[in-house]
């Protein structure tokens, strides 16, 4: 599964390494793009919107906004 996230508040490169931080060691997370206002977060599932904004938060930022994408398997032309 895919969230992608839209972060308020970021202004620099230390930023995007404070969110990433704070990402970390959330259950679940199979790797993580963090770029000024946004983030992508690959997980199992276990992973919540709610789970991410609650460590982006700890980490000084507000989560504005969130989609979460399931991965589908392409499908075979016949």
């Amino acid at each position: 599964m895919i969230t992608r996230i839209t972060i308020a508040g970021m202004m620099s490169p230390h930023c995007v390494r404070a969110v990433f931080t704070a990402l970390t060691p959330v259950p679940g997370i199979r790797s993580t793009d963090v770029w000024l206002g946004g983030a992508e977060i690959e997980h199992d599932g276990t992973a919540t919107v709610d789970a991410l904004r609650a460590a982006i938060a700890v980490a000084g930022y507000d989560v504005v906004g969130g989609v979460e994408e399931r991965r589908r398997l392409p499908l075979a032309s016949s």
